[in-house]
């Protein structure tokens, strides 16, 4: 038996996976990134001039239950029309049998990347952004299932987009809900059983394959690891504040009953935080309490101070 170099197996890998467009009208330019189930390109639309991004399932997923979850993907961006889903152009069918679909290119940082350069508020309100994009997608009977920071991009002009939903859960049909009108006999959704997600922002019931538990309060449990791990890379962000840490225990509850039981609550909580009010999570002390309204409205408090100190003054120096 002969040995290939691992660089010659990669090779053949990249030359196998390298997709074969119908027509003339897309050029692929390069890859650009890879998912659990599909590799992204870079690709050129000659008849628009302009770049889009091209998602095609990978060879060694090339069966009809991968095709059928790479095509679910396309139609839940395509049904979710908000600014925080990236559009999708078109769907179709290479050459060699595999899933493609056509979605706007998206430019710009990670967002555990973006938040290494921001002040909390900042990287807050960006989350506060991500929130608005979970929440519609539940108020359209969507759970993404896979939220992390590595799944959220900052563009270049501050858009916050929500990506990777190729194992988001959908309501059944019937519903009013996302229909996905999948061809008959294909799965829309994941056995009991099945584990998937990421570690560290999947709740226990995820993580124990717990189907019939998964609903919206497994995105608030990502939402709130999320909340962690952004915070923590914020410069200074070894000693969080305790309100946030209150927040996100509660999102992060391993009971569903005990997190917040929507993702408008939780951003309710966040902008609390901003507004420099108390938040529900979290029992202030009188301590806390004082330090903080003194830190909300330091500069009329300071004038107040100063303009009794000068009338003591005033009165002290009269009486002399």
């Amino acid at each position: 038996m002969t040995w290939m170099p691992d660089a010659t197996v990669a090779h053949l890998r990249r030359v196998a996976d390298w997709p074969d467009l119908p027509g003339d009208r897309l050029e692929v330019v390069e890859p650009i990134g890879q998912g659990g189930m599909g590799t992204v390109y870079r690709a050129r639309d000659r008849a628009l001039d302009r770049e889009v991004a091209l998602k095609v399932l990978r060879v060694e997923l090339s069966s009809p239950e991968w095709a059928s979850r790479l095509e679910r993907e396309a139609r839940i961006l395509a049904r979710l029309e908000h600014p925080g889903v990236v559009p999708v152009h078109e769907v179709g069918t290479l050459a060699d049998g595999r899933i493609y679909y056509l979605m706007k290119l998206v430019r710009g940082q990670r967002l555990d990347e973006f938040a290494r350069t921001v002040s909390l508020s900042e990287a807050l309100r960006a989350i506060l952004r991500v929130c608005d994009t979970v929440g519609f997608a539940h108020a359209h009977g969507v759970v993404h299932r896979d939220l992390k920071p590595s799944n959220i991009m900052i563009g270049a002009f501050g858009e916050v987009l929500v990506l990777d939903w190729g194992i988001a859960r959908v309501a059944g049909v019937g519903e009013d809900a996302v229909a996905l009108d999948l061809p008959q006999g294909r799965r829309e959704d994941t056995a009991p059983g099945t584990v998937l997600g990421t570690p560290g922002f999947m709740p226990p019931e995820q993580a124990v394959g717990a189907i019939h538990l998964v609903d919206e309060r497994t995105d608030i449990f990502a939402l709130g690891a999320i909340l962690k791990a952004v915070v923590s890379a914020v410069p200074g962000g070894d000693s969080p504040p305790r309100p946030l840490v209150a927040i996100w225990e509660r999102a992060m509850a391993a009971q569903p009953a005990a997190r917040y039981p929507t993702v408008r609550e939780l951003s309710a909580e966040l902008t609390r935080f901003l507004d420099g009010v108390p938040v529900q999570a979290y029992r202030e002390p009188f301590l806390e309490r004082i330090a903080r309204v003194y830190g909300k409205y330091q500069t009329p408090i300071l004038l107040v101070f100063a303009y009794l100190v000068m009338r003591l003054l005033f009165l002290v120096l009269r009486g002399l």
